[in-house]
Formats: structure tokens, sequence, C-alpha cells
């Protein structure tokens, strides 16, 4: 008798204790066969396979992970076997899949009314995603036809993407400007649905936030398995489609450009009681045994870290679309819009340049740039060169209007002409994530990416 038919006659029995050991059991060997198959076709992914304990789950459907353990329903992980095993195989691969790529961690930011609406097409963005993977995979254990619905998406999706990696944060991006019927939605659901993702972590009600160990843990077995991929297991990295391609865009060098933006400030004294130097004790001593005469007056100056004087600088070249420069200022004016961020007086320059410098509009206050927000309109739309705005701002600091600038932050797409001198002065190119892969910047210079992802 198969394994299958064991968990199916199983289920016929009373519900004993014995019974739910017996189905716990055959639940567990139809996983680990389909892990001992997928393992010889891909060797690659041995820790990967491996890191999983089995749960039984009569609530699941009809199997689920939550990054260290893999839950399954007894009855339609049997049914699903019995029907093909290698769906079991595919439904195996695609959750080493999600955890590799870690999409049961990644957190979603969404307004108060779109929780649900979010959530439908994260889990949308990331079966689509793995099945992709899998389905461009050569590998025996998994083949299986595609339906006219799922080339008829693939082919949508990589017209859009322009030749670049349809990973889940990409598919996310296009399929939130897909127009379609909420008939059309659910058929999409329905097609990609492999696993239940119940269990992920972005999914908790009370937000809390990922957990770091088991993030850590997924991120080294992802980069220990490209490092496979390029090197030992070049022969079966070009068999398994285009994960070699998705996990180098995971595993690349990633910077949050909100925290990026707060570290380009400065310690200065401003007025106010630093409470974290001022003790009570003696205050309070003081006033009860004097009167009204403290023994030690708290300190009327502390020293805050923010936001000082900077320049900003916007590609308005015709390669860079008005869309994107909107969201890096979006971003920007987030960020430095919060009066904490500011001193009583700042000095931040805006300056929009495609190959000269078009406007330069100067903030020194929260309510400067929100009126430049509010009025914002791009100049430019010529060719991309980058030296007439560093040559600008050099000529702003001999000119005294820069005292202690702390930097330039440069938006683009990365076409144009660099300068070839570092120059005096800390510069990072903020790219629109999507547009960051493969470009290029100068030795001297930092390289931020806008993850504009998830919004």
């Amino acid at each position: 008798m198969i394994l299958s038919e064991k968990l199916e006659h199983g289920m016929e029995y009373e519900n004993g204790q014995e019974n739910i050991e017996r189905l716990r059991r055959i639940g567990e060997q139809i996983l680990a066969a389909s892990r001992d198959e997928l393992y010889l076709g891909m060797r690659f992914l041995d820790v990967a396979l491996s890191s999983f304990v089995y749960q039984m789950d009569s609530e699941v459907h009809p199997f689920g992970t939550d990054g260290g353990a893999i839950y399954f329903h007894p009855r339609e992980l049997g049914g699903l076997y019995r029907e093909n095993r290698i769906l079991v195989n595919r439904g195996y691969l695609h959750m080493v899949y999600h955890c590799l790529f870690r999409h049961m961690v990644k957190q979603i930011s969404f307004g108060e009314t779109e929780r649900e609406a979010v959530f439908f097409l994260w889990d949308l963005s990331c079966d689509i995603a793995i099945e992709r993977l899998i389905d461009g995979n050569y590998h025996r254990s998994v083949r299986y036809s595609k339906s006219l619905l799922r080339r008829d998406t693939y082919g949508r999706l990589e017209r859009e993407a322009d030749g670049k990696v349809l990973n889940a944060e990409r598919i996310f991006r296009l399929l939130r400007k897909w127009d379609l019927t909420e008939e059309k939605w659910q058929k999409l659901r329905q097609e990609f649905y492999v696993d239940d993702h119940r269990y992920w972590e972005n999914k908790s009600p009370d937000e809390k936030p990922p957990n770091p160990e088991l993030n850590r843990k997924w991120q080294e077995i992802n980069e220990e398995m490209e490092t496979d991929l390029e090197t030992f297991s070049k022969e079966a990295s070009e068999k398994s489609g285009d994960l070699l391609g998705q996990v180098r865009v995971e595993n690349r060098e990633r910077y949050d450009y909100r925290e990026f933006l707060r570290k380009f400030s400065v310690y200065r004294e401003e007025l106010g009681v630093d409470a974290d130097t001022f003790d009570y004790t003696f205050y309070s001593y003081g006033l009860s045994l004097y009167g009204n005469m403290p023994l030690i007056e708290p300190q009327e100056t502390k020293e805050v870290k923010k936001i000082e004087e900077f320049a900003v600088v916007i590609d308005t070249s015709m390669s860079c679309s008005g869309e994107l420069v909107k969201k890096f200022l979006e971003v920007t004016y987030d960020v430095l819009g919060r009066s904490e961020s500011f001193f009583k007086k700042v000095n931040v320059h805006i300056i929009q340049c495609d190959e000269e410098v078009q406007s330069d509009v100067k903030i020194t206050c929260a309510e400067d740039l929100e009126t430049y927000m509010e009025n914002l309109t791009l100049y430019g739309e010529g060719g991309t060169d980058f030296r007439p705005a560093f040559s600008y701002v050099d000529q702003l600091i001999r000119d005294g209007e820069f005292e202690h600038l702390r930097g330039l932050l440069y938006f683009t797409d990365g076409y144009g002409i660099y300068p070839e001198k570092m120059p005096g002065y800390q510069t990072a190119f903020v790219f629109a994530e999507e547009e960051a892969e493969e470009r290029q910047v100068p030795p001297w210079a930092m390289k931020i990416m806008l993850d504009e992802t998830l919004e």
C-alpha cells in the first residue's frame, strides 16, 4: 500500500492517539521522500531542504511553513501525493524558495484601509515569483505542464519588467498597476496558490518585528547556495531557471535610504535641558533643605543629533522619470519634514540638473520644504552630466553658502558622465531599486538604493 493510501486509510479510523500518531508518521514519510527526490536533482539545496521539522496541523491547506517547520494537513497531503507526487515535490520546493528569499519575514507597509488588499497582492506576488522559478526548472522531479493562464501571466510580467529580474518585489509593483476585475484576481490567486501563508511573521496582527535569527539563518543559507551555484553547481544552476539571478538580487548589499539620510547629521549644542546629565537627587535635596535654592542647576545646553546642511541633486534628464523623482523627494521629505530632524536653522539646497544646473532652491525650515513639495516643478529633460552639479556645489562652498557641508545626495538612474576627481565631501548616488542592479558609481561615492517596493 502506497503512502497516500495508508494516509487515507488511517483517516477512516476513530480519532485516537494511536491513529493520530500513524497519520503524523505517514505524512512525515511523504515529505521526507519528496525532500530526498529533490536532493538527488538539486544537491546545491541540501542545507535548505533539510532545514525543517515536520508538524501535522489540520488547519493548514495543504501545507505551509514559518521558516522552521513545514506544517501539513494529513488528508490533503495524502491526496496531493496520490494525484501526482510531483505536486508534493513542487510544493516542498515552493516553500524552500519562500524561505530562501525570506518572503515570510519581509515587512510590508500599508495604510489603515489597505491591509487586506496589500497582503493579497504580496501573497500572490510571492507565489507567482516562486512558481515562475519552478516552471523554469528542468529537473524531472518538478516538471509539470503550464496552463494558458500561467503562460499569459508570465508573458505580460516579462514584457513589463523589460528584462529585469522578476522577483516578488518587482512583481508586487507591477501587479499594483494592473486593472483587473475581482473575478480575474481570484483566478490568478487560485492558479498560483500552492501553500498556506498563515504562519508568515509579517502576518502577525501585533506587527512584531521579524525574528532576526530566522532571517539570519536563511540569509546565510542563501549566500552559501549562491557561491555553490556560481562554482561547483554551475550545471545544476543552468537547469534551475532564473534561480541564480534572483539569488544575486536578494543577496546584494542593501542600504535603507531613510536610515542613511538620518546619518547626514552632526552633533552640536542647542538650548534646552539635558535630562541625561541632570541629577534630580541633588536638585530635590537642595530644594528641601534651602527652600527655593537647588544645589545643582540643570545644564542649559545639550548635544543633539539633527540635520544641519547638505545638498540634494535631482537628475531631471529624459532618462529619469518624474514619477521616480517625486518618490525620491517624498521619502526625503518624510525624513526631513519631521520637526525633530531640524535645527532652528538649516541649510539644504535642492538642485535640479540634467546636463546643466536648472534650478536651486534653498531650504531653511520645514515650512520651506513643504512649500517646495506643494509647488514641485521639474526642469530639464536634456542629457545627463553629473559634473555641472558638483562644480556648482563647489562654487557654493567657495562663496560661503555652505559652512559645514555634510554631503551630497544625487538621485539618478546612473547613466551619465561622472566627475574624475573625488569631491571634498561625502557623496551618495541614490537609485530607485529597479534601476540599481547593474549601475556602477565611482569608487569614492556610495551607492544607495531607494527601496520603493512595499509602499
